[in-house]
């Protein structure tokens, strides 16, 4: 992990979390800031369910309505996000708080 960039948590629109990781990533191309920008995370896990006698597996969000990115905050990028559609904004408001090195490492090795 690069150590310039950390990890925050945005809002997207519930349902709507895998969208937004796409557009953003397209977005973070089309912008060039690649750089700044690294992995959008959703994290999920893998749930059996019982349906008509059969067995499906499907994936379930740790997280409804969150999406986990691994960036630089400058002005660009934090308007980048902010601007994607689906995004309502980062947790914390307008002062967007970086998560702890320990919860993301908890949160990579459930999802890894």
């Amino acid at each position: 992990m690069d150590s310039t960039k950390k990890w925050y948590i945005i809002h997207t629109y519930s349902g709507y979390e895998r969208k937004v990781a796409e557009s953003l990533m397209n977005r973070i191309q089309a912008y060039d800031l690649g750089d700044c920008v690294g992995q959008i995370l959703i994290p999920t896990e893998d749930v059996v369910e019982l349906k008509r006698n059969k067995k499906q597996v499907r994936k379930r969000k740790f997280f409804p309505g969150y999406a986990l990115v691994n960036m630089e905050v400058n002005n660009e990028t934090y308007w980048l996000i902010r601007n994607t559609q689906g995004v309502t904004g980062f947790l914390g408001g307008v002062k967007h708080i970086a998560l702890p090195e320990s919860e993301i490492k908890g949160l990579l090795d459930l999802v890894a």
